[in-house]
């Protein structure tokens, strides 16, 4: 199959652009590849809202200040700027295209306040702003007849080509992507899709943890593809804990409990019912994500307890209905009436800072590959990403993708030609089978032992010696996976596996490079901000 753009995803970012491409060339065909369905992906999940400044109080500085606060010294100001005053644009694009966020009785839009932030800016749809978002790009998509979706098809590789020159510089500039490599899941075969053009919006790799707030799909597919194609990955150890996730044992994902709960009013309160933030940060129960994080973490070992609570109580039951009603039913369902018991939370893994490096234009380290969204490291978030910044990331660099996507093509007199070089190797995945593995417990186990490993050894606190576990027994389990992979049928699940071991392996060694506590990478043998190592790239 050949296209003339090809987009893995169909989140915020690659409908962003999809859309985009499409409007700008009514005769040629974008092609978004999903594993499941075009609506089941992290955007869907994203419950608090999209940061943007609208007020007049507010500035383009103080969200900027913001922003570079909570990287905590590691973020590419040129960047912040960029996505910070570029983004109200795109926010009143989405508007455009149906999205609607809640207003007050005066038809004015009602900004909510997260952690981290110093002024209300946060735009958001009761405690479903990304499932709004992803319904009305699709709407909107649904208008263009040039744009079609492959679902159920799972993306194995990407197709690229070493040139000449990598033999000598193993520079990643001599790397050509020409497509991908996907399993069709309907007919269980493995097919080749060409594109001169291909964005990576595969979504983040919160399945790489016991406990996360992440969909199944978010198995880190687009990250271990590039780093096995040689591309550049930085930032891995930089894994964000959502702090509030309802403790349900044994539930994956973890359902969320938004920010902008807290940014309401609500309050965290440990077994003892003492509001212990206070204790931590000066801005309490509003401190960004990595200190509430730590906090809950280590009250938790003090009280010996799986879990904190958030306290609503004292909140107008009429205001928290309106504004968070999934919430609320959510809790109803299990047992708890917010207005009369508090909520037990705990945190989860939500985010992740690192990904496939990427310039201001969403280029990658390879030849004709985009990434945007939560795979990609853009140098926005730093060590830690600000709340409600992601959905507002997505949609610049979705947005800068199709910019430069239109300046490369009318530079190009020939936009769909193929370069010559060294082919890589390919198995012939057909000849090997694709189909259902004999030994599923192979598969499921090995996941689970990756999954304890990760929450046990590389959580919100780390040390050198549980990280140096952690590695010997990703090494393990690499062994085992890459023999199983060579020797019997293909399987998505087999596939996703793989990837999260290469994904967890990129955590564990960015964290033992990093030899400083900073963000949300907190190592207990190392001091904090000590400035000694910069941005990791592998």
């Amino acid at each position: 199959m050949q296209t003339d753009f090809l987009v893995i995803g169909s989140g915020v970012a690659g409908l962003t652009y999809a859309i985009k491409i499409a409007k700008a060339f009514p005769k040629k065909e974008i092609l978004v590849v999903t594993k499941t369905t075009a609506d089941e992906t992290n955007t869907k999940y994203a419950q608090g809202g999209v940061a943007g400044v609208w007020d007049a109080n507010d500035s383009f500085e103080k969200h900027i200040e913001d922003t570079l606060i909570a990287g905590d010294g590691l973020c590419n100001e040129h960047i912040v700027e960029i996505v910070v005053k570029e983004g109200p644009e795109r926010i009143k694009e989405i508007i455009e295209y149906g999205a609607r966020f809640d207003k007050n009785e005066e038809g004015d839009y009602t900004l909510g306040r997260e952690g981290g932030h110093s002024e209300n800016r946060i735009l958001h749809h009761k405690d479903v702003t990304g499932q709004e978002i992803e319904r009305a790009l699709l709407k909107e998509l649904k208008t263009l007849s040039n744009i079609k979706f492959i679902n159920h098809c799972f993306v194995v590789d990407i197709i690229t080509q070493h040139h000449l020159g990598y033999l000598v510089t193993k520079s990643t500039q001599d790397i050509t992507c020409f497509g991908v490599y996907v399993f069709n899941l309907l007919n269980n075969q493995i097919e080749k899709i060409l594109s001169p053009v291909t964005l990576l919006a595969s979504g983040g790799c919160g399945q790489v943890y016991r406990t996360t707030t992440n969909p199944k799909i978010a198995t880190g597919d687009g990250v271990a593809m590039v780093y096995r194609a040689k591309g550049k990955i930085e930032n891995m150890e930089f894994i964000q804990f959502h702090p509030t996730a309802l403790f349900e044992p044994g539930v994956s994902p973890s359902f969320l409990i938004t920010e902008a709960v807290r940014g309401d009013g609500g309050i965290l309160r440990n077994k003892d019912g003492e509001a212990f933030m206070e204790r931590y940060d000066e801005r309490k129960d509003l401190a960004p994500r990595d200190i509430v994080a730590r906090a809950i973490d280590n009250e938790m070992k003090r009280g010996g307890t799986e879990h904190v609570y958030l306290d609503c109580r004292h909140m107008d039951k009429e205001k928290f209905i309106h504004h968070f009603p999934n919430i609320y039913e959510k809790c109803l369902s299990i047992g708890i009436d917010v207005m009369i018991k508090m909520i037990p939370v705990a945190p989860a893994a939500h985010y992740s800072c690192g990904g496939i490096k990427t310039d201001e234009w969403a280029h990658s380290s390879i030849q004709n590959l985009y990434a945007c969204g939560e795979c990609a490291s853009t140098g926005l978030h730093g060590a830690n990403r600000l709340a409600s910044n992601s959905l507002l990331e997505a949609m610049v660099f979705g947005h800068r993708a199709y910019l430069d996507t239109i300046e490369r093509i009318e530079a190009s007199s020939n936009s769909s030609s193929f370069g010559g070089g060294i082919q890589e190797a390919v198995p012939d995945w057909n000849a090997q089978g694709t189909s259902e593995p004999n030994e599923m417990i192979l598969i499921t186990q090995s996941l689970k032992e990756l999954q304890q490993v990760m929450s046990d050894y590389v959580g919100i606190v780390r040390k050198d010696v549980r990280l140096q576990r952690a590695m010997r027994r990703i090494d393990l389990l690499y062994e085992e996976t890459e023999a199983l992979y060579k020797s019997t049928t293909i399987s998505p699940q087999l596939c996703e596996l793989r990837n999260l071991i290469t994904v967890a392996y990129l955590i564990v060694k960015s964290a033992e490079f990093r030899k400083e506590s900073r963000g949300l990478h907190y190592n207990t043998d190392h001091p904090a901000k000590s400035m000694l190592v910069q941005n990791i790239i592998l």
